[in-house]
């Protein structure tokens, strides 16, 4: 049998330091995992269990991109993100065991159109028009596990170099290994699984025109750009 068309070859991530590449599988996107931020959206956290949302590997933006603004949205909002890059097979690990699967650590950026995201939320409907938007997913070079320690680093995010968000990877409250222990509970994960661990608190709306700069200490920054729409 021969396939009617090609498909494009899955978005690729660079590596700090290096030559290779780091090819995208699926993207796990993780709800609601800063308390601070749980407040400011007027939920509660679920702290029985992390909750997640997904995104297609298509979302993939590469930071230094300067993207147009999205379509069909008037409220679209930058969360910043410590994303994990998974690098071995890992089903039903234990939490012991979880660090030992990562590949390495990553700024990253989840844009999403806050006004479908919140209109299909009180519908109880999913999220998908809200979340997995094109060039949402916007990602730094990867800087290998070896190089990186998970502590009390700053995570901080500017718009046109004014602060908005800022807090500490010591706020999370599913840590990286509780993460990646339970979402292997119900996936089979792969190396090219990336996990954007969820936002702290003071996301807000963009527009064209505005730049966009994360950053973690130790890590690549992550940087957008915003233009006019189509």
């Amino acid at each position: 049998m021969t396939a009617l068309f090609d498909l494009p070859p899955l978005p690729e991530v660079p590596v700090a330091g290096s030559d290779a590449t780091y090819p995208v599988r699926r993207i796990f996107c993780v709800g609601r995992n800063y308390a601070a931020h749980a407040a400011e959206m007027g939920v509660e956290v679920d702290r029985e269990a992390p909750f997640y949302f997904t995104k297609t590997p298509w979302a993939i933006c590469h930071s230094g991109a300067s993207i147009p603004y999205p379509l069909e949205t008037e409220n679209y909002h930058y969360e910043m993100e410590f994303v994990v890059a998974i690098g071995k097979p890992a089903f039903r690990v234990a939490k012991a065991d979880a660090m030992d699967v990562v590949f390495g650590y990553a700024c990253g950026l989840d844009m999403t159109r806050r006004d479908l995201q919140l209109a299909a939320r009180a519908k109880q409907r999913p999220w998908d028009l809200g979340k997995d938007v094109e060039n949402s997913a916007v990602i730094a070079a990867l800087t290998p596990a070896a190089d990186f320690a998970i502590g009390t680093q700053r995570i901080a995010l500017a718009v046109n170099g004014e602060t908005k968000q800022d807090a500490t990877l010591a706020d999370l409250i599913w840590s990286v290994p509780e993460l990646i222990a339970h979402l292997s509970r119900f996936y089979h994960l792969q190396p090219g699984d990336l996990i954007y661990t969820g936002t702290p608190a003071g996301v807000g709306a963009v527009v064209a025109g505005d730049t966009i700069l994360g950053e973690i200490d130790g890590l690549a920054p992550v940087a957008l750009s915003l233009t006019e729409a189509e």
